[in-house]
């Protein structure tokens, strides 16, 4: 008997891949083998299984990866202090180079001919995965269902599990397009298409509180680093992933870290989305106060071109480039001195710093108090000036001769 041609889906239970469960059946004859790649996002992996064998599925991988995810993918970016357009954590960029090496990895195990995905012909996501299986293992088919089937919205996709008889925990009024793991938590779609609409977060948030829901008290906590990597809160050790959860759960009941963002694709279009990242912003926000602290401004300064870069190559999808490894290897190189201790104040969306320290602090307070010290000499400051500005004063003496000198216009 001929064997069926394998193909492995990139599996998450929600609409889009449970209806691709039944079309990949019905359009290729293939056995599906659904993979779902666990990034930290928590319940939304009860139950999978059952759903996925019942829309058609042979099998189902649940493949946890979240200690992978944080300290191989969200430490490397957060050190590198990369920030989308200013406003993006990366939340769901971070994570699509690891799924789609583990997917790679499970269709490579089981002899699969291609891997699919649910990613829109319209979104980010497509690119993210496609670069990466082609960097890791160009021979494999790719099949994007959005670019190809008759399915042209959420409702159409509702309409056609409701023909193959298959059950879906959600309808019409709440299917916005969610992506969720340990980092952030994602919104898009229905009234959030319009940017002239207030988001109403009450119906939205569930990583956060509303900040008429957040404590009427604030609450202090503190970050410990060592060479740029967060290993304690409030003074207890932890690792990566529970650093993280810890955080989230405090940011989160505090309101901290939504944002309202308007973004620019890489496919060329705008699109809008509500991002809930609590823990992510409170990390980033200490560890960028200990680079204020502990670098040299020409360090600081060229970090944040490495940073907008960075941004850029995780966003488009481009992580497993040589370029990106090199920032890395930058990064890295200027982690070494990133070793202190963070301490905020949080209130209804606010991170207030309430102190900060490090054995390599470049702050010198004998130098920099407004109190005279020995190791500055105020009449110092008169030749640095007379040095600093003597391109200006050669520019003037030119404008002088050539009669270009300003002159103030009287009334």
């Amino acid at each position: 008997m001929k064997m069926k041609k394998k193909v492995i889906l990139a599996y998450s239970g929600g609409l889009d891949t449970t209806t691709i469960i039944p079309w990949l059946r019905e359009n290729y004859d293939y056995e599906v083998i659904a993979v779902c790649i666990d990034v930290g996002q928590g319940s939304e992996t009860e139950g999978l299984e059952e759903r996925a064998l019942e829309s058609g599925a042979s099998k189902l991988y649940i493949d946890d990866v979240t200690d992978i995810f944080v300290n191989d993918y969200v430490i490397p970016t957060m050190k590198a202090g990369a920030v989308y357009e200013n406003k993006y954590l990366l939340g769901t960029s971070i994570a699509r180079p690891l799924i789609a090496e583990r997917l790679v990895h499970y269709a490579l195990k089981e002899g699969a001919e291609a891997i699919c995905h649910g990613a829109t012909g319209k979104g980010n996501d497509q690119v993210r995965f496609e670069l990466t299986i082609t960097a890791l293992a160009p021979h494999l088919k790719i099949i994007a269902p959005w670019r190809i089937w008759d399915i042209k919205s959420r409702e159409d996709a509702i309409e056609y599990c409701i023909m193959h008889d298959i059950k879906l925990n959600m309808n019409k009024d709440t299917s916005y397009s969610r992506d969720k793991n340990l980092w952030h938590l994602s919104h898009e779609g229905l009234e959030l298409e319009n940017p002239a609409i207030e988001p109403n977060h009450k119906k939205i948030l569930q990583m956060c509180n509303t900040l008429e829901e957040a404590p009427d008290e604030s609450e202090y906590v503190s970050i410990d680093f060592e060479e740029g990597i967060p290993v304690a809160v409030n003074g207890m050790k932890m690792d990566g992933t529970s650093i993280l959860r810890t955080l989230n759960s405090i940011g989160g009941k505090h309101g901290i870290g939504v944002i309202d963002l308007i973004e620019n694709r890489v496919v060329g279009m705008k699109s809008r989305g509500i991002y809930e990242t609590p823990g992510g912003t409170i990390l980033y926000k200490a560890h960028q106060e200990l680079e204020h602290l502990c670098f040299d401004k020409e360090t600081y300064s060229f970090k944040q071109i490495v940073a907008t870069k960075f941004s850029e190559l995780v966003y488009n999808g481009q992580w497993f480039t040589p370029l990106r490894e090199a920032l890395s290897a930058f990064v890295d190189e200027t982690q070494q001195i990133i070793t202190g201790t963070v301490r905020f104040k949080l209130y209804k969306g606010n991170l207030v710093l309430a102190g900060i320290e490090s054995p390599f602090s470049l702050y010198n307070e004998e130098i920099s108090s407004f109190s005279t010290g020995e190791l500055y000499n105020h009449k110092d400051a008169e030749g640095f000036i007379k040095l600093f500005g003597l391109p200006m004063k050669v520019r003037a003496l030119m404008k002088e001769k050539n009669n270009m000198l300003y002159e103030e216009v009287e009334e």
